[in-house]
């Protein structure tokens, strides 16, 4: 979801201060251009709506599991401490990186919302001043209020972490795991991220066989393929241990030479107002998710 202007931004942060539900519902009406129904959601976007205002906003652990650093503690208890990548610092502010200590490569992100990311193969290379402007404005944005997305209302931190190598010394291949009531059925590789003008997106179910359930999916050739990664049997399983609390969530990985590492966990993909996916994929993902029941 792109963050076009500030006063765009402004007009969000009251709109959603204003009223969560009428925030919803314009938002969907201007990506989907159709009337977001509430009452009776069937698509995933509209489920994940449906959960902002009445399941997310109040649950602690989705809150926990949406914080890239307090989400760790999380894996941690649920046995996975070993795909966990390695924590080099955390701050609250920017201007608390003392750049000397940093080795020279690592990774710098904000603990919440997505974006915002420094991803540095060779610190001599970087500038330093332009990164401390870029993490202080993703800093002061009001991320919870852009999109509706109250899992997002929590302290803010900055992490530094381990630079993952890559054989080929490109951004590793993300692992976007769908993941439907602790089940999951789908696997997003995402190739060619930050060296490819247009990365390569194509869905893949547990049986490596690909699904196509979006536009590069639908248009590839009878018969495509892909090699299946060392350890993608383990990413499946470990994906279904982090979902199994939730109706619905993403949980994001990274496999070099067989070594899995941790992303994030998304409960909220594209804020819950995804174009790129397709119209009955979204149809299919939101039969397969099971609200929970109101209390």
């Amino acid at each position: 979801m792109e963050i076009r202007s500030t006063p765009n931004l402004l007009a969000r942060y009251a709109l959603t201060s204003l009223s969560p539900k009428l925030s919803v519902k314009t938002l969907f009406r201007i990506y989907h251009h159709r009337r977001l129904d509430l009452d009776n959601p069937q698509t995933l976007d509209e489920k994940i709506q449906w959960m902002k205002l009445n399941y997310y906003k109040d649950n602690e652990l989705v809150k926990q599991c949406a914080d890239k650093y307090r989400v760790r503690e999380y894996v941690q208890a649920c046995g996975l401490e070993h795909i966990l990548n390695p924590l080099i610092k955390t701050y609250h502010h920017a201007s608390e990186i003392n750049w000397d200590e940093l080795p020279e490569k690592f990774v710098l992100k904000w603990n919440f919302g997505c974006g915002g990311n420094v991803i540095c193969a060779d610190k001599s290379k970087l500038d330093i001043p332009a990164t401390i402007r870029d993490l202080n404005r993703f800093e002061k944005l009001k991320f919870h209020l852009i999109a509706a997305e109250p899992q997002y209302d929590f302290p803010k931190r900055l992490l530094c972490e381990q630079f993952i190598e890559t054989e080929d010394g490109h951004s590793p291949v993300d692992y976007k795991f769908y993941c439907f009531n602790g089940e999951a059925k789908y696997v997003l590789c995402c190739y060619g991220r930050g060296f490819q003008e247009k990365p390569d997106f194509y869905f893949f179910d547990r049986q490596w066989q690909l699904q196509r359930l979006n536009k590069q999916g639908k248009a590839a050739p009878e018969g495509f393929t892909l090699p299946k990664p060392e350890g993608m049997d383990q990413l499946f399983e470990y994906a279904e241990k982090l979902s199994k609390p939730f109706p619905f969530v993403r949980a994001d990985f990274y496999l070099e030479k067989g070594k899995a590492y941790f992303g994030e966990l998304t409960f909220t993909p594209g804020g819950g107002f995804d174009r790129g996916r397709l119209p009955e994929t979204d149809l299919l993902f939101g039969q397969m998710v099971q609200l929970p029941k109101l209390q």
